[in-house]
């Protein structure tokens, strides 16, 4: 496995709708309270017309910061802590990091955001793999 012992981070923000097989996502140079604003502020962008998107999350500080202006077509619903198997996000995650962003050496940040932003448009490409990942049979039983 290639190894690199440099330290360069960027953030993919990223949320889909697994009804309709789509996404929004923004690759960050940081992880706050801003940066959350310009995801919640871009996923409303993506909500369909006279639709209303309920965004789960973990309980990060950021995405419970007092200062979020949330849109007003998106309600966020907090999942217990230490849940990570209830977001369906986080099978995104490990669905990006096996398919195209592990076991790489990046030559520098330009092409880590590039691989970022590469990953997330190969998957948004993918509608019924976006629908694969996730549904939850919970969100639509009601329980």
């Amino acid at each position: 496995m290639p190894a690199d012992q440099r330290y360069a981070n960027a953030y993919l923000f990223g949320a889909i709708c697994p009804k309709r097989g789509t996404g929004a996502g923004l690759m960050l140079p940081w992880v706050n309270t801003q940066a959350m604003q310009l995801h919640l502020d871009e996923i409303s962008l993506y909500v369909a017309r006279n639709a209303h998107a309920v965004v789960l999350m973990d309980r990060a500080g950021w995405h419970r910061a007092a200062k979020l202006n949330i849109p007003k077509n998106i309600t966020i619903i907090l999942l217990p802590s230490r849940s990570p198997e209830l977001n369906p996000v986080e099978n995104v995650w490990q669905y990006l990091r096996a398919n195209y962003l592990s076991n790489r050496v990046f030559e520098n940040y330009d092409a880590i955001i590039d691989a970022g932003c590469d990953a997330w448009n190969r998957l948004i490409d993918q509608p019924e793999t976006i629908k694969s990942i996730g549904m939850r049979q919970w969100a639509h039983i009601g329980q």
